[in-house]
């Protein structure tokens, strides 16, 4: 199997490399993303192993069809830059990892957390010169507040199972919602329009999807407390950024820490310190005091990466030996 490796990092590089030990497969790693431009070299593969931020749409699986691409192998959970009814009419397969590990992208959402309430950033900074003052990094106790988790999956039910260690009361929503662990975790499933109005914190974890694009917009930020903070782990896409920035700065919520923006394609992953931001919208996100921003970095672990490649590589071999894709995405 000769596989087209798009969007490469250092730590696939090695992560991948290693895994690879077991099933000898001929990976070629292509610093560059997948698109329109770059599809056709992809001629001569059996697979295109694509991440986030790669462009999977019809013109892009189309000319994979015409490489010999048979499989789109995702080394990511989500899958929404995948054209999938494209992909069906080409005949091509679509795999993921669905969960390569929830803990790490959890445990993140609370680092966001907590450094945004304890401003933790900026006392970093000020110690760092000698700064010992402690004027205007006042937090306060996650104990005792709501916590909204808005979306219950793996992740989700995982981020409610932490805050609730810290004494947070633990209120939900999804439209399909786990009624098992609600009941075993004291969880409360709420409506929509509730889980605005009564979370403190507000900590997104559902997939992108048409219904779910900009769940969090104009009309919703201004049904929050006016002290509510935000944490998005999930997709960009699920915040309208303009309404936030709106939201930010009329003070109708309290803040957010994110580690994805929904159009961080062209920055994420990348090194723009020495260049000019012509993003207007992420530049002025960056401004802001109440504002913590990480560049998808979520799952970033090195148990995640042992996952995410022993996943891939595993779906590959199912794929190759004709098997059941017990990962396969319809």
């Amino acid at each position: 199997m000769k596989i087209a490796f798009f969007d490469t990092h250092s730590y696939d590089k090695q992560s991948f490399t290693l895994a690879n030990e077991d099933f000898k497969y001929k990976i070629d790693f292509k610093d560059y993303k997948l698109n329109e431009n770059t599809a056709m070299t992809a001629k001569g593969y059996d697979v295109a192993c694509v991440f986030v931020n790669d462009v999977v749409n019809e013109t892009v699986i189309n000319t994979l069809k015409e490489c010999g691409v048979k499989l789109i192998a995702l080394r990511c959970a989500g899958f929404n830059n995948v054209d999938l009814k494209a992909a069906a009419s080409a005949g091509i397969k679509v795999v993921r990892v669905p969960a390569y590990s929830p803990y790490a992208v959890a445990e993140h959402g609370v680092a966001l957390l907590m450094s945004l309430t304890r401003h933790t950033p900026q006392a970093y900074l000020r110690t760092k010169t000698a700064n010992f003052n402690i004027e205007g990094l006042t937090g306060r106790d996650l104990h005792g507040l709501t916590a909204g988790i808005l979306g219950t999956g793996k992740i989700g039910r995982i981020m409610g199972d932490i805050l609730k260690g810290f004494g947070m009361k633990i209120i939900a929503y999804d439209v399909y919602p786990n009624k098992e662990w609600a009941q075993k975790n004291d969880v409360e499933y709420v409506t929509l329009e509730e889980i605005f109005k009564q979370s403190d914190v507000l900590s997104l974890h559902c997939p992108l999807t048409e219904e779910t694009k900009h769940i969090v917009n104009h009309d919703s930020m201004k049904m929050m407390k006016h002290d509510a903070v935000i944490i998005n782990t999930g997709r960009g896409a699920l915040i309208d950024s303009k309404a936030l920035v709106h939201a930010l700065k009329h003070g109708h919520i309290g803040g957010i820490g994110m580690d994805v923006y929904e159009e961080e394609s062209k920055y994420f992953f990348s090194d723009w310190s020495t260049d000019i931001m012509t993003d207007d919208v992420l530049a002025r996100l960056l401004t802001f005091p109440n504002v913590i921003i990480t560049g998808h970095q979520a799952f970033l672990t090195t148990n995640a990466l042992k996952n995410l490649a022993d996943t891939t590589l595993e779906n590959i071999k199912a794929f190759k030996a004709g098997e059941e894709l017990v990962n396969e995405v319809k």
